[in-house]
């Protein structure tokens, strides 16, 4: 159903119908903390791509794995040092928190001279948590490193893509800008289209399309970049309807990829719009302008805003 402008995203039921006859749609590119495809079949091994997870992480959850992992490291520990009484000398006896700071000073080799191991069994204890420490720290430093250090794109994509005329015909367009102050050299931009369809021996296949742009690079990529697909009789939009798109389940991918000029490394984003991301007779509101002093400044405030036709 059109509305306002806007294609609606159909209704789906809980025996998988919508409102189309067709399946309820499902991006395949995650937006923000939206929920990607769900995975079916696979064995869970949470010990497999533990660097991959962990690079994947946001950072608070990256945070919180390190103090987890080392508190349970040091409350381990200091369970079997305060399983041998007289351990640790200086110690109070029987105290498990004397037991468990001293870990923390083994673990981190701080040593201030207060307590220290008595026995062969704590010494023992304490060899195994130093190589143990060292091989946390170094791994810890290692991932930290490659968290810091990975190159980003903050590429900012408009929140829908809208369908205006340009030069006659009937043009796709979707506004991207850099949030950065460096600059994104030799910028390439793609779109393609992924639709259901269905082969003649009735067999249903998730087929992708590239659409052609009216400019897909750039040399500099400073501040704003328009991606524009002429929608003609090459295109295979051309005479897509809004019902059509919903039925087929289609999405529109954006992707930027381009070279940092301060990383000197390759930096990508990527984005999608689904049906009802997609305004029709609406073009981006105008966000370039002129200072009092004559310089040119952009206003991202504008980014996101469209306008109807007349």
């Amino acid at each position: 159903m059109f509305r306002n402008g806007i294609w609606r995203q159909p209704q789906v039921h809980t025996d998988g119908r919508n409102t189309l006859g067709g399946v309820g749609v499902q991006r395949l590119i995650q937006r923000g903390a939206e929920q990607g495809l769900l995975r079916v079949g696979l064995r869970p091994s949470p010990t497999k791509d533990i660097y991959h997870r962990a690079l994947r992480l946001p950072w608070s959850g990256f945070l919180l794995l390190i103090t987890g992992v080392y508190l349970t490291a040091n409350l381990a520990f200091g369970f079997l040092y305060w399983l041998q009484p007289g351990a640790i000398a200086n110690a109070r006896p029987g105290s498990f928190r004397d037991a468990f700071f001293f870990s923390v000073e083994t673990f981190g080799t701080i040593g201030y001279g207060t307590l220290a191991p008595a026995t062969d069994y704590a010494n023992t204890v304490m060899t195994a948590e130093t190589l143990c420490g060292i091989m946390l720290v170094a791994l810890t430093t290692g991932v930290m490193f490659a968290r810091v250090s990975r190159p980003t794109a903050r590429v900012l994509f408009s929140k829908v893509a809208v369908v205006a005329p340009y030069n006659g015909a009937p043009t796709l367009m979707v506004r991207t800008g850099n949030e950065r102050l460096s600059q994104i050299l030799q910028a390439e931009v793609a779109m393609t289209l992924v639709r259901n369809e269905h082969t003649r021996e009735g067999t249903s296949m998730r087929r992708f399309y590239d659409l052609a742009l009216a400019r897909d690079h750039t040399p500099i990529f400073a501040m704003s970049f328009l991606v524009m697909h002429t929608m003609d009789e090459t295109s295979p939009l051309f005479g897509a309807t809004r019902q059509t798109l919903e039925e087929m389940e289609a999405e529109i991918l954006i992707t930027v990829t381009g070279l940092d000029e301060t990383m000197s490394q390759t930096v990508h984003a990527r984005a999608s719009y689904l049906p009802h991301e997609i305004l029709l007779n609406h073009r981006y509101a105008n966000m370039f302008g002129v200072t009092d002093d004559g310089r040119r400044a952009i206003d991202y405030g504008q980014f996101h805003r469209t306008e109807p036709l007349g």
